[in-house]
């Protein structure tokens, strides 16, 4: 049975949830970074602003992205706007799923994700309704899926990351999917469980086709180590415990941004040349078709990857990419003009086909 999901002002950090293949119902992993509890509230000043909802709305936001940076963010459009903004917090397919079993009584007026698999999950059920042209124009078009029901806001990059005294540089692996080679076995870890990874996979399906992805995931059961979550792979990179492990770019700029205890030994490899190891994965945002307050919840969309809301992601300790059109990311990232990511129609990122696949492999 589906846990209810609550309000709550502390969240899983890591992304573990999982859809059934074929269905609508989530399977919830163990968290990867560990969990948290905590009881009803509510993001926002409530001080009246410019914008037309004024504070008379409380937006209700369907959170799946990392609280703290969107409680920065919304505590930002409630100083501009007067909108209140409730926040309920969950994991990516969790959130989605409650979407579509709620039907037309959700309580939803905005759902924001991490990864980009569970909107099209709820873009499916026809969950959605076109965001405002403002914002699909505010970054660019691969960016937002073509049918415009939903739009990015923010960008992690898939890295290697490797142990610096284990591997050269020139020990590296050319594309991700040299590490199903036999050469790499019990050398590489991943945190399979996780809805971070199998966006990464998504990305393969789409790019390489379900048999070479199926190929694949069969030679990552062979080589590699299994993990709980990202920051958990990069632990054991820098423990030694393995030589590499594939994770997003920001645990590792976070944790050197701390204190670097969990990553010092390591050092990041970015695939490029377009290859599926330098997929770029876009948080979203979209409407709820069944909102009551449309126009605020465009509002809010529009805000999150407008001028504003991309300079509180930057200025942010979230280490995530900003993808507004100028918009000018942490000065410590890899710029994002160098990253050479392969294109991908968001819309295809499958999530059900990818845990499909995962399933058939053993990874799941």
């Amino acid at each position: 049975m589906k846990p209810t999901v609550s309000e709550t002002n502390v969240r899983i950090r890591g992304r573990s949830a999982t859809v059934v293949a074929g269905g609508l119902t989530a399977v919830l992993a163990l968290a990867a970074c560990g969990s948290g509890s905590g009881g009803a509230g509510s993001s926002g000043s409530g001080s009246s602003g410019s914008g037309s909802g004024g504070d008379a709305t409380t937006l209700t936001l369907y959170n799946a992205q990392h609280e703290d940076l969107m409680k920065l963010m919304v505590a930002g459009f409630t100083k501009k706007t007067g909108i209140k903004v409730n926040m309920r917090n969950g994991e990516d397919f969790e959130l989605a799923n409650q979407i579509v079993q709620e039907g037309k009584a959700s309580p939803a007026d905005v759902f924001v994700t991490e990864n980009s698999p569970a909107m099209t999950l709820v873009d499916g059920a026809k969950g959605f309704t076109k965001v405002d042209p403002a914002a699909l124009n505010q970054v660019p078009s691969q960016f937002a899926p073509k049918d415009g029901n939903w739009v990015g806001f923010a960008a992690r990059s898939t890295v290697l990351a490797y142990n610096k005294t284990q591997l050269k540089p020139a020990q590296l692996p050319a594309s991700i999917l040299d590490l199903a080679k036999p050469q790499w076995k019990g050398k590489v870890g991943i945190a399979s469980a996780g809805a971070d990874f199998q966006a990464i996979v998504s990305a393969v399906v789409a790019l390489e086709g379900e048999a070479k992805a199926a190929q694949w995931l069969k030679g990552l059961k062979e080589n590699a180590k299994v993990y709980r979550g990202n920051n958990a792979v990069m632990q054991a990179v820098d423990k030694g415990e393995i030589q590499a492990g594939v994770i997003y770019h920001y645990y590792w700029y976070k944790d050197q941004a701390e204190s670097g205890e969990n990553s010092n030994n390591t050092s990041l490899h970015y695939f490029g040349n377009k290859d599926p190891g330098a997929f770029l994965s876009i948080s979203g945002a979209g409407v709820l078709a069944t909102s009551k307050h449309q126009q605020q919840a465009q509002q809010l969309v529009t805000f999150l990857n407008g001028p504003e809301g991309q300079k509180i992601l930057a200025d942010s300790a979230a280490m995530e990419y900003p993808i507004g059109k100028g918009a000018t990311a942490n000065k410590a990232l890899k710029p994002l003009t160098e990253l050479d990511p392969p294109t991908v129609e968001v819309s295809t990122l499958n999530g059900s086909k990818v845990v499909e696949l995962m399933q058939q492999a053993g990874l799941l």
